[in-house]
């Protein structure tokens, strides 16, 4: 071989926690997910069980795993372009790109959909995979998602986005019309809503202020005793959201 011929570029080994996620996807396309157990994904995903055991503890975290892989390939681009654009815009771009990026995985989520719409307790877990998701959808579109009016943003995000999914998985129209024009709707109306929440905080900041320094004039001690009675989670703030 001539020594100026480039060197065979070495197959890239797949990221075993995608591998995974990629494993319960297709048998999710072809099986019940109720039906779907961890061997069965271990088999597809050519992995022991105690290789399962290391990288996750369930076939939910399976599934909240593929949340991640999404963020990743919607969060891989520079969305510097977007800045001069309204927050409508860079937002409604942003979740168009999620969409795309969940394509590949369309019919598994149809089914997995449809079998936990039954499930509180999947879904309660869900919907905190899916905060921390669109707080990196918000950042990348530039916008806020911290104290109360932050976190009000971002639980609306997920409820809104839950809204078009379900448009977007019965949409067969590959321009996406249905869809698209239901994401739009959504946000507009999340922007109306934040701005009537916006002017609510401003009209009761006054009362807001009267409450603290009412609750400042207490004796320390009492607040001592306030501060003793609450519980803590574990001394997790993050466990209060």
């Amino acid at each position: 071989m001539d020594a100026a011929d480039p060197k065979p570029k070495a197959k890239k080994k797949p990221n075993p926690r995608e591998a995974v996620v990629e494993a319960l996807m297709r048998l999710a396309a072809v099986q019940p997910w109720n039906d779907i157990e961890i061997g069965d994904i271990a088999r597809e995903a050519e992995i022991t069980l105690a290789e399962f055991r290391d990288l996750f503890p369930s076939k939910g975290a399976v599934l909240g795993g593929l949340s991640r892989v999404i963020d990743g390939k919607v969060l891989d681009r520079d969305f510097s372009d977007m800045a001069e654009e309204p927050a409508r815009e860079r937002l409604f771009d942003v979740l168009m790109r999620r969409l795309d990026a969940m394509a590949p995985y369309k019919t598994a989520l149809r089914r997995i959909s449809y079998a936990l719409r039954g499930d509180p307790l999947s879904m309660m877990a869900l919907n905190s995979v899916a905060l921390n998701s669109h707080r990196f959808m918000l950042a990348a579109a530039g916008i806020d998602t911290e104290g109360s009016l932050g976190r009000l943003r971002l639980q609306g995000s997920v409820i809104a986005f839950a809204r078009v999914v379900q448009v977007w998985l019965d949409d067969d129209d590959p321009a996406l019309a249905r869809t698209m024009a239901r994401l739009d709707k959504e946000i507009r109306q999340g922007e109306r809503f934040m701005e009537r929440a916006d002017d609510a905080r401003r009209l009761t900041a006054p009362l807001r202020a009267i409450g603290r320094a009412l609750l400042e004039r207490r004796p320390s001690r009492d607040r001592r005793r306030d501060t003793e009675g609450e519980n803590t989670i574990d001394g997790d703030p993050a466990a209060a959201v």
